[in-house]
């Protein structure tokens, strides 16, 4: 039986979700549809009018909080050029090619190894390829179409994927010296200054998220992942990329700045608005209220909110 089937039998909360996400289109209210998945995925009724959590406020940040340059900072082939500008090009990983759509992909000219992924979405149609001998070029293409269908910004409104040109992107595939998966540092930066990160390793057994302050003092923080069994040790890049996020988080009220390092050198990865969207309960609670009064929302300007759309 398929997992997702047995999520919902067992969760019908779950249930509820994924059909108002197979329906988002018919909800032309980006506030009433936020108030809906908030409550489903949350547990408790979004106040807009007067946010305190972080989660909450996240919500408001997607309503009222749009300026047009987000949306480059959220493409994932436009970024790397912004990025670039601000901490160097040597510290992104280098692209390979763009396509418009899956057909135009000639896998003969692709090295052994590489990434492909959608420019637009978070995660949906990426393939990572460790031989390209193995591929089952079919699939991987298949993927990419579904990829490239996806309204990312529907799923939870968050806007800046609204308007962002669709494309296929192939990267250098990247491994450090463990040959296992990458190790994601994310940064968590509130109105231009970084407060805290986790480290995120995703292994064989289990995927786990470990959150520390800018002291490196692990923090009893809890998001979706469980914690590690051994504490992640410091990276000696760490205070590298505590600076670098502080140079790409300036005047900006939430972005989380991820990296990753590769035989110690620091990697850019993404920038984040909305962080799990918003919709993924702290544990324990009383930290989604810390993080929110560490968000200073910024006063409503018409030309960047909903009422730009009215």
């Amino acid at each position: 039986m398929d997992k997702r089937i047995i999520k919902a039998l067992v969760n019908p909360q779950y249930a509820c979700l994924a059909i108002v996400h197979k329906f988002s289109r018919f909800i032309k209210s980006d506030e009433l549809y936020l108030k809906i998945v908030y409550l489903l995925s949350i547990g408790k009724r979004l106040n807009l009018k007067n946010p305190k959590t972080f989660n909450e406020k996240l919500q408001w940040l997607k309503l009222y909080n749009r300026k047009p340059e987000y949306t480059i900072m959220v493409d994932k082939v436009k970024a790397k050029e912004y990025v670039a500008k601000i901490i160097g090009d040597e510290h992104i990983i280098p692209t390979l090619k763009i396509w418009d759509n899956p057909e135009e992909i000639d896998f003969d000219k692709l090295p052994q190894s590489f990434v492909l992924k959608c420019n637009h979405n978070s995660g949906l149609g990426m393939c990572i390829c460790k031989d390209k001998g193995k591929l089952n070029i079919s699939k991987v293409t298949n993927n990419l179409k579904k990829g490239m269908r996806q309204d990312y910004y529907m799923t939870n409104r968050e806007w800046p994927y609204k308007n962002v040109p669709r494309k296929i992107m192939a990267e250098k595939f990247m491994q450090d010296e463990s040959g296992e998966n990458l190790t994601d540092y994310k940064f968590f930066c509130f109105n231009g200054e970084p407060f805290m990160m986790y480290v995120s390793h995703d292994n064989a057994e289990q995927a786990t998220t470990d959150f520390f302050d800018m002291d490196y003092k692990r923090l009893p923080i809890r998001m979706k992942d469980p914690n590690s069994k051994e504490l992640p040790v410091k990276p000696k890049e760490f205070e590298e990329m505590r600076e670098y996020a502080r140079k790409l988080c300036t005047g900006i009220p939430f972005l989380r700045v991820d990296f990753y390092i590769i035989n110690h050198v620091v990697y850019f990865g993404e920038l984040t608005f909305f962080h799990n969207s918003g919709l993924t309960p702290i544990h324990p609670e009383e930290w989604d209220n810390k993080l929110g009064d560490l968000l200073k929302l910024p006063p409503i300007d018409n030309r960047f909110s909903i009422f730009s759309q009215l």
